[in-house]
């Protein structure tokens, strides 16, 4: 793809998204995301129905009558942004490919956070760590990291989450919020996540596509798996091969589910040809609730 052309699909990716953070997401994100704690802000005089257990000693003892400690919410986060580059990520039926809807949710993101002064890094794999980008904040960044999204292209075609995680826990040391954006075409991943997840604040969206659900009855055709580059012959009027296609998505779906239960993270479905905004609202939701 051209630099212009990159440029002009930045920009389109900026208008929507920057207006859905501002008009849609901003309270939402603020509400989910509370910051890591109250922080010391100020010392003031002591008045009726304060805590006694905030009254400053020592400044106290200083000016002979009552001083409390005043604390303020500690609002800077780091965010974090998983992001699948594997190569079934590259698929869609309806409207648009899995890693443009990856691509636009997570710019949506991105942008509010820094309406609330957050900073976010991205993580860009496949089977391995393809890129890392350290969290900062502005609009420059976010820039940044959508024109990334838009021409990465990874070395590897495969899917290992848990590398991944692993990968995330060693490289930020400090408590974040992540976001990990992928179809989740792996099996391997529950332990990592487990142990993820107790450092950082997880959620995950998933996005899923209706032709990994039900096979269309189109006869003898030759399929690529775009993850193992093998190709081979399907007869799709076999009720029982559509059948046995259906299995392994509820199998993977069962699967990735049960992680993230077990993990005790919040997630999401989104489908290609689907309103995201729904489905990240109530995302933002299940974390309110948690305060």
């Amino acid at each position: 793809m051209e630099t212009k052309d990159i440029l002009k699909r930045v920009r389109k990716i900026e208008i929507k998204t920057r207006r859905m953070s501002s008009q849609i997401f901003s309270g939402h994100y603020h509400s989910a995301f509370k910051g890591r704690g109250m922080a010391f802000s100020e010392v003031r005089e002591y008045q009726f129905g304060d805590d006694i257990r905030n009254i400053d000693w020592n400044v106290t003892a200083r000016f002979n009558h009552p001083f409390i400690k005043v604390f303020e919410e500690e609002r800077e986060l780091t965010v974090m942004l998983m992001i699948d580059v594997s190569a079934s990520n590259q698929f869609g039926t309806v409207q648009n490919f899995k890693s443009e809807v990856i691509t636009e949710m997570a710019a949506v993101i991105a942008f509010s956070a820094i309406q609330n002064n957050d900073k976010v890094g991205v993580i860009f794999f496949s089977s391995k760590v393809e890129k890392f980008i350290a969290p900062a904040k502005g609009r420059s960044h976010i820039l940044r990291i959508i024109r990334e999204m838009i021409d990465f292209k990874a070395t590897e075609t495969q899917t290992n989450i848990e590398e991944s995680l692993r990968y995330l826990t060693n490289v930020i040391k400090k408590q974040c919020s992540v976001f990990i954006l992928s179809d989740f075409n792996d099996d391997k991943f529950r332990s990592a996540m487990q142990i993820a997840g107790k450092k950082h604040d997880i959620a995950a969206i998933k996005i899923n596509d209706k032709r990994e659900i039900e096979l269309p009855n189109m006869g003898l055709i030759k399929v690529l798996d775009v993850e193992t580059l093998k190709e081979k012959f399907v007869d799709t009027g076999d009720a029982r091969v559509r059948k046995a296609y259906t299995d392994w998505y509820h199998q993977q779906q069962k699967y990735s589910i049960g992680a993230f239960r077990h993990s005790g993270v919040d997630h999401i479905d989104v489908f290609t040809g689907q309103d995201y905004v729904k489905p990240l609202i109530k995302l933002f939701k299940m974390r309110e609730s948690r305060y």
